[in-house]
């Protein structure tokens, strides 16, 4: 019939701003826990770099049943010449290796510290080092050595780090 306006079935303005309202406060919840898996993500990259420290650490350990002072004495280069993408410094001290994060790394934890620490049992050297990441519990029977620095908290942390 003509001069009879058809109606389209669709969304009114007020039920579009609706979703988006609802929309936008998801965005808004789910931003903090992305932020904490990048955070996560960039430590766990982090941790490998301080692999070319853990072999000379515990080589000292099973020898001389003590662990280096610093990097000199395990044989390394200066704590910061040892930089990867999210890694200022790698430091050992007393046997513990502390990572600094810096360069691309996320804010919340740029300039922060995470410390893995040797674990032995102090009368059987053959036993192999265990490591303790930052906060976490010592494994039963073993002794950590070393001072945990780890300044960074407890949320942003891996699960293998936490206590």
């Amino acid at each position: 019939m003509p001069g009879i306006a058809k109606t389209v079935p669709g969304f009114t303005m007020l039920e579009m701003m609706a979703v988006l309202a609802v929309v936008g406060i998801l965005a808004v919840m789910a931003i903090p826990s992305l932020q904490e898996k990048i955070i996560k993500d960039q430590i766990l990259e982090a941790l490998p770099l301080a692999d070319i420290a853990k072999t000379p650490i515990a080589l000292g350990w099973t020898v001389t049943q003590t662990f280096p002072a610093n990097n000199d004495a395990a044989g390394l280069p200066a704590a910061d010449k040892i930089v990867g993408n999210f890694v200022s410094a790698v430091q050992v001290e007393a046997g513990a290796i502390h990572i600094t994060f810096g360069n691309r790394a996320n804010g919340a934890i740029k300039g922060k510290v995470l410390s893995l620490r040797p674990a032995v049992v102090a009368d059987a050297p053959i036993v192999p080092v265990a490591w303790v990441c930052g906060n976490a519990t010592v494994p039963d029977k073993m002794t950590v050595k070393g001072v945990n620095k780890t300044d960074i908290p407890n949320a942003l942390l891996p699960l293998r780090c936490r206590p």
